[in-house]
């Protein structure tokens, strides 16, 4: 990716109709530009503006049938960018997650049945029914 491309779609996020616009298109997948404008007060061309930004950023993709343009969200360039800042801090805390679940499963192996009957047994013998607690 670009820093250029990136410009255009940082420029094209900025701006909260364009974002509503994505999120119309990515509930109503092919709808056209009529559709969209219904959901605003401004005019059709005004519409036309956002959507040709979104498009220059390659965040909607119109595609023609007949008269009608369909619009479509791509969510591609958002993918990229997500990945630029997060890949390095995913795999740090993945890898600690796996870690954590080896550790936990290796301590639970250790706790066989038998080991926590004979503990209770000896914490029962000595006065302690739970660890730290002694009885009265």
């Amino acid at each position: 990716m670009t820093p250029e491309s990136m410009d255009l779609i940082f420029a094209a996020l900025a701006h909260a109709t364009r974002r509503r616009i994505m999120d119309l298109v990515k509930e109503m997948p092919g709808c056209s530009v009529a559709d969209v404008c219904k959901y605003f007060d401004t005019s059709r061309i005004a519409v036309m503006k956002h959507l040709r930004v979104l498009e220059e950023a390659q965040l909607i993709v119109p595609r023609k049938r007949g008269r009608v343009r369909e619009l479509y969200l791509n969510v591609v360039p958002l993918q990229l960018i997500h990945d630029r800042w997060t890949t390095e801090y995913s795999t740090f805390w993945a890898t600690q997650a796996t870690d954590l679940k080896f550790r936990l499963e290796s301590l639970g192996q250790d706790d066989s049945p038998t080991t926590d009957a004979a503990t209770a047994q000896r914490r029962s013998a000595s006065g302690n029914d739970r660890p730290g607690r002694k009885r009265p």
